[in-house]
């Protein structure tokens, strides 16, 4: 499989130093930067061709990842629009929906849309994927084979849903920074020093979705075995229920969605 990337930003590098570490040859894998830098570091760091613009050479794949910024996608798709042939384009571009990345390619509908997050750049991602209609069961694998490399996918039923995925997944590491952030404060407002409250809260947070991670019993279970009744934690989660920290949470999912259903309108507007 003949793998080209258009953009080579830090998720790009990533989902490729993934695909590396699995094997794959650096003979198959391509990318088209804009930048003179991007293009020697990526060719330094895996041994891939990186090219300036995307050539014959580079259209030459199986599968063209796009990776640019949504509001450059349109410009950079302009010299692939029916050029494609069978090629299977996955777009990791937050915002941009497959009908109007589908036609920006001149009616090309072999497309996959993924939403990855930020600890992809570790290994530890979490992507949601969709496909459009008329992808096989060959190219839904191909593409879970390509974002797979820096973490777990998740497929949906429908692309709609992407906005769901963007407001839990995909901005998700901000929320749980933000609640990192929050113990950190919090632990320096009780008297601990700093890096001692930092140490203990991101080992914390660290631990117990390792723990929600390896455990058979859903996380309402693994949350009340900690919770003795009249204790530490029970006063805590009572003062967090009190302040409608649940109701907090769905409302900002909420917040997110929304806005990721409006970026697609105004992405895509012609």
């Amino acid at each position: 499989m003949k793998i080209t990337f258009l953009g080579g930003g830090n998720m790009a590098a990533a989902l490729i130093g993934g695909l590396v570490k699995q094997g794959f040859a650096a003979g198959d894998i391509q990318a088209v930067e804009l930048l003179a830098e991007g293009r020697e570091r990526l060719s330094a760091r895996f041994g891939i061709r990186a090219a300036a613009e995307l050539d014959a050479q580079a259209l030459a794949c199986d599968v063209l990842v796009l990776a640019v910024k949504p509001q450059q996608m349109r410009e950079a798709l302009a010299p692939a629009a029916g050029r494609l042939g069978n090629t299977l384009v996955v777009s990791i571009a937050a915002g941009l929906r497959i009908p109007d990345l589908a036609r920006w390619l001149g009616g090309h509908n072999r497309i996959v849309r993924a939403m990855p997050n930020t600890p992809a750049l570790i290994g530890a991602g979490a992507t949601g994927l969709a496909a459009a209609s008329g992808v096989s069961g060959t190219d839904r694998d191909a593409a879970a084979r390509i974002l797979g490399a820096v973490g777990s996918v998740a497929w949906l039923e429908d692309e709609s849903q992407i906005d769901a995925v963007t407001a839990l997944s995909g901005s998700g590491p901000a929320y749980v920074f933000y609640f990192i952030e929050s113990l950190i404060d919090g632990g320096v407002a009780l008297g601990l020093e700093a890096e001692t409250a930092r140490r203990l809260a991101i080992d914390t947070v660290l631990g117990a979705a390792r723990l929600a991670a390896e455990s058979d019993e859903d996380v309402g279970t693994l949350r009340a075995r900690v919770t003795s009744k009249g204790g530490t934690t029970a006063a805590a989660l009572a003062s967090m229920e009190e302040e409608g920290f649940k109701l907090l949470i769905a409302r900002a999912l909420e917040a997110a969605r929304a806005r990721g259903e409006e970026m697609g309108a105004e992405l895509g507007r012609d």
